[in-house]
């Protein structure tokens, strides 16, 4: 079978921005040539790409815009590269400014947190769009951590006055009355990924302040029921274990001037019986609503490590 070998010249024309896309000693264009298969040949602002030649048009349209995209302010990141691939495979049309550039928040460590995959860029804009928005999908889909950076950003600008963060409180093999302590204690391991996304965006001693003076509250979804939650951005974390009542519990405490956000992964439901989630039930009975928003991720857009992805595709298989 003949290979078809190609290989296609670029040239830069500011040499800073070649020297940040090349990064140190090349290495961000030894972490291209990994991911893509290509030969990637440096000299000054030029560059040779040679390989199969889809895969040389591809990374020539990588590297095109990702030098715009530092041409733009944009700083790039060792991960940025393995996702825009994977955008620009899927879809050679798009533009990798449309969704890198789409800045949620900036983190205390000036970290920006914005969308890595189209379906993440989609999900930022039904939480701007839309009242109550479910974000369903694999693990490490940056699900909860977007929501988070939406929240805090809301607050920021003063678009709410409280925050409120809340998991089912659900065992996956273990029994909360096997850990030491009192209630709050008992629950405390369960709503930890909430507590790890606040410090990341705002370190631990605001995040702190702001628990402390409960304009941020993180707590069991048992204790919402009978309030009444306005002027605050709601997420439920970890949906997939509630069960349908709990659901609609938590649905009908949303008050005016409030916004909810719903994630959850199906294929992890602990629940006794997996058909009694109330997030597989609201995904059908609330579909059709005006103002809610159901955005579905996938393997694809997992944005952890890269093995993650890997780990993912093996129990689909089994």
């Amino acid at each position: 079978m003949e290979v078809n070998i190609t290989e296609r010249e670029l040239t830069f024309v500011d040499n800073s921005k070649a020297s940040s896309l090349y990064g140190a000693l090349n290495k961000n264009l030894q972490a291209i040539e990994k991911c893509s298969g290509v030969t990637i040949h440096a000299r000054g602002t030029n560059l040779r790409i040679v390989g199969m030649s889809h895969e040389v048009e591809l990374v020539a349209n990588l590297l095109t815009q990702l030098y715009e995209l530092i041409g733009r302010g944009y700083p790039l990141y060792s991960s940025d590269f393995a996702f825009a691939l994977r955008i620009l495979a899927s879809t050679p049309k798009a533009r990798l400014d449309k969704i890198f550039l789409d800045k949620v928040y900036v983190t205390t460590q000036n970290r920006v947190v914005s969308p890595k995959t189209k379906n993440q860029k989609l999900y930022i804009d039904a939480i701007r769009d839309n009242d109550i928005v479910f974000g369903i999908g694999p693990a490490g889909t940056g699900k909860t951590y977007l929501a988070v950076a939406m929240a805090v950003s809301a607050l920021t600008a003063g678009q709410v006055k409280s925050i409120i963060l809340t998991r089912p409180a659900v065992e996956a093999g273990e029994k909360l009355g096997f850990l030491p302590g009192d209630v709050a204690q008992k629950v405390n391991p369960y709503l930890r990924p909430l507590h790890d996304a606040l410090n990341d965006m705002l370190g631990p001693e605001k995040a702190r302040d702001l628990i402390d003076q409960e304009v941020i509250e993180i707590a069991p979804l048992a204790f919402m029921r009978g309030r009444t939650l306005s002027n605050a951005f709601i997420i439920l974390d970890e949906a997939q274990n509630t069960t349908r009542e709990q659901m609609k519990m938590f649905l009908t405490r949303i008050g005016f001037d409030s916004r909810a956000v719903i994630t959850g992964d199906t294929t992890q439901v602990d629940l006794p019986m997996k058909n009694q989630s109330g997030l597989l039930q609201a995904r059908k009975i609330l579909g059709n609503i005006d103002g809610i928003k159901f955005c579905s991720f996938s393997k694809e857009d997992v944005v952890r490590h890269p093995l993650v992805q890997q780990i993912i595709n093996a129990y689909e298989k089994q």
